[in-house]
């Protein structure tokens, strides 16, 4: 916990004054039952009103200032703790941005989320516990402790019988209890997991008629994270009966042993009333530490999670001279190979060597993971080559600076995301600064006006989670504006027209053609239609470039392309190799 505190921050003041107000409180409290005993002893068995006036004014007193710290302890203690999960959110976010495809991979989609809600929830919890009642139950404990034995030492002795009980019960626990929370968060994951990948594809369970599958499937993940927090939360709320066990057994001691003290006249009434009052105080303190010891043995899986996250290193960051501007839409690769895991010998791009001309249009060909979507990753340094490597402008991508490369590398993903907002809030992520006759251009080019002009607002028509209002042809449209608005010197569009026509697909690229002159355009696509009249047309296959040339010349002498064209073309190969 205390490794996550420097994100405290801005909180630190309220994280300090809360102990504060804390002792103050304790303090008050622990010496209530002394003036009580007085009260009891020199005023109303004496018969002296003055001194029960006193007294009882100064019991007054001391019960408001006691309130008091106690309101503001809790106050400051509430604002503290949500700073800070503020504050571990934010940090787990920038952090989380800065990640590489691969990092965030490694997590899963599914643990990062968990990691920004429960993880946090929890370490929240656990601080405004720490700074609060872990400040307040020792303190109140150790405080009564003595002051029992300032009224009876012998008497006082019956609290030390039980202590090793708890502290054995208390290890016990800690042993076994621990690696199961952090078990626990592992099921979580499972369950996000599954609530975002079946509510993300509510339609595909829908048409296959899946719904009592995915229930069974949620059902079992359920069933587990239930067996898992029932068997950690019965380990751990055995301290609550040891504690009761320990507590009524001293309680029945001290009213046996005290009883007889107040008979011999070795004990006052008062002073035997004060000790009832002290034995509650620590029941309760002792059953609240119960909740704490719990509390902070929970929150250790989410923080360990949580520092995961935070150590993670940058895999991709800028040089410390970094180019700020790309002069040129040029691209080369050079002897260049690459696999997603650095330390896995599998490779999924091999010795490629490629030159593409400023301004060029250039298609990419090939059957699904013969590396076409990793290859145009690398130019926007999205992964880092595994040897050789990527210049563009003449200048290898690991020399840029990261915003100035990618801001120049447009990229257009098949399952582009847009997000909840409106049509023009959603250009302008390419643009912030853009006009409407602006989004409206960027939105000529890619076919996206005449759709954007029926709608009801036009540009400002609000796009649902996810853009489901809108057709897997529209979003891509609007995909592939947005992208345009940034004015790149390179257009990468991965597979971006699948869902559109072929009539519009045309439409797009003589658009692109037309108006984007000087622009770099990388186009993959599955249609040969689509890159037909890109200048060259490159063809991978598992992960090598397998033949390159305008369609003329693969459709001479590529038999793999041949047997493409003839299937889109519903035409038999003719080429004799």
């Amino acid at each position: 916990m205390l490794t996550l505190s420097k994100h405290i921050r801005q909180y630190k003041i309220d994280a300090i004054i809360t102990p504060i107000f804390v002792i103050i409180e304790v303090i008050v409290e622990v010496f209530i039952p002394l003036v009580m005993a007085k009260l009891i002893d020199e005023g109303i068995s004496a018969g002296n009103m003055q001194m029960v006036r006193q007294l009882g004014l100064l019991l007054f007193g001391m019960a408001i200032i006691s309130a008091s710290g106690g309101l503001l302890a809790g106050r400051y203690s509430a604002s503290a703790a949500t700073g800070l999960a503020k504050n571990l959110r934010l940090a787990q976010f920038r952090k989380i941005q800065s990640f590489t495809f691969s990092q965030i991979d490694r997590f899963s989609t599914s643990s990062l989320i968990t990691r920004l809600t429960n993880d946090v929830n929890n370490v929240q919890n656990a601080f405004q516990t720490m700074i609060g009642l872990a400040v307040r139950t020792p303190i109140m404990i150790t405080l009564a402790l003595i002051a029992v034995f300032s009224i009876h030492q012998k008497l006082s002795l019956i609290f030390l019988l039980f202590m090793p009980l708890l502290l054995i019960g208390m290890t016990i626990i800690v042993y076994f209890a621990h690696p199961m929370f952090g078990k626990i968060m592992g099921w979580n994951d499972k369950l996000n997991k599954q609530v975002q990948e079946n509510i993300k594809g509510i339609r595909v369970v829908k048409s296959f008629v899946q719904e009592e599958q995915e229930i069974d499937r949620m059902a079992d993940i359920t069933a587990g994270l239930r067996k898992q927090a029932v068997q950690a939360e019965s380990l751990a709320a055995f301290f609550n009966p040891l504690v009761q066990f320990s507590l009524y057994g001293a309680t029945l001691m001290v009213a046996w042993f005290g009883a007889k003290l107040v008979i011999v006249d070795a004990l006052s009434t008062g002073q035997l009333m004060s000790f009832f009052a002290y034995l509650t105080q620590i029941l309760i303190n002792l059953m609240l530490f119960a909740f704490v010891f719990v509390q902070m043995m929970f929150s250790q899986a989410s923080i360990k999670r949580i520092k995961e996250v935070l150590n993670q290193e940058v895999e991709l960051e800028s040089p410390a001279e970094a180019i700020k501007e790309v002069p040129h839409g040029s691209i080369r690769f050079e002897n260049v190979s690459f696999g997603y895991d650095v330390d896995d010998a599998k490779e999924v791009l091999h010795d490629i060597n490629l030159d593409i001309p400023a301004g060029s249009t250039i298609g990419i060909l090939g059957e699904t993971g013969s590396g076409k979507s990793s290859l145009v990753q690398l130019i926007a340094r999205l992964y880092d080559v595994k040897s050789g490597r990527v210049l563009v402008g003449d200048h290898d991508v690991r020399d840029y600076d990261l915003d100035a490369l990618r801001n120049q590398v447009a990229m257009v993903l098949q399952k582009n995301e847009l997000f909840s907002g409106t049509i023009a809030q959603n250009l302008r992520w390419g643009d912030p600064d853009a006009d409407l006759e602006t989004l409206q251009s960027a939105s000529n080019i890619a076919q996206a006006d005449p759709f954007i002009q029926k709608m009801q607002h036009g540009y400002e028509s609000v796009l649902e989670q996810g853009a489901t209002n809108l057709s897997g042809g529209q979003r891509q449209r609007l995909c592939i504006a947005r992208a345009l608005l940034k004015k790149p010197k390179i257009l990468i569009l991965d597979d971006s027209m699948s869902a559109v026509d072929t009539k519009t697909d045309a439409q797009i690229r003589q658009s692109l053609i037309a108006q984007a002159n000087g622009m770099t355009k990388i186009i993959i696509a599955g249609r040969i239609s689509s890159v037909l009249h890109a200048d060259r047309i490159i063809y991978l296959e598992r992960g090598n470039i397998l033949d390159q040339g305008s369609h003329a010349d693969l459709l001479a002498r590529c038999a793999a392309y041949q047997e493409l064209y003839a299937s889109q073309s519903q035409k038999e190969p003719t080429l004799d190799v």
